[in-house]
Order: structure tokens, then C-alpha cells, then sequence
């Protein structure tokens, strides 16, 4: 069974920390120009890593992604028969 994951957003001060932020979790993408990173995480080690990260010097503020905690399942979602009518077509 895969592991629950959950991304955080480490804001830095310099492009050269990258190398130790990537010791706590997977590295997905990092912004030279605006100085952050988008790390995951299990989500059992979360608060524990949270914790580590805000303790570097360099780290300057740290934030949980919400994407686990979005619903994606739509209830009612009606089609518009306008879209359905072209799609028939093929327009």
C-alpha cells in the first residue's frame, strides 16, 4: 500500500541550501527567482519534518500544502447539453 504524502513549501534565502533541504523529503520543484521549494513528505512524519526544517537557518517560513484535503469527487455535475450537442458533431 503506498504511503499517505503530503507536499510542504519551504521558503529560503539562498539557492545553495537546496542540497540540505532535499535530506527531508522527495524534491519536486524549487524557484530560483522567488527562493522556494515544493518538498513531500509522509504524512506521519510531517509535524516531526515541519519542525526540523523551521529550526535551519536559512529556512525562513514553511507551508502545508492542502491538496489532500481537497475534495475532487462532484456531486450533481450536469453536463451542458450545448457542449454534449457540439461534442456529437464533431466541431
Amino acid at each position: 500500500m503506498r504511503a499517505k504524502r503530503q507536499g510542504l513549501i519551504v521558503w529560503f534565502k539562498h539557492m545553495k541550501n537546496i542540497r540540505h533541504i532535499k535530506r527531508y523529503g522527495h524534491l519536486v520543484y524549487s524557484s530560483k527567482k522567488l527562493k522556494y521549494a515544493v518538498l513531500y513528505t509522509d504524512q506521519e512524519t510531517l509535524d516531526r519534518t515541519e519542525a526540523k526544517l523551521l529550526k535551519l537557518p536559512f529556512v525562513s517560513k514553511v507551508e502545508r500544502s492542502q491538496k489532500p484535503f481537497v475534495r475532487t469527487d462532484y456531486e450533481n455535475a450536469k453536463p451542458d447539453k450545448a457542449k454534449q450537442y457540439d461534442y456529437k458533431m464533431g466541431i
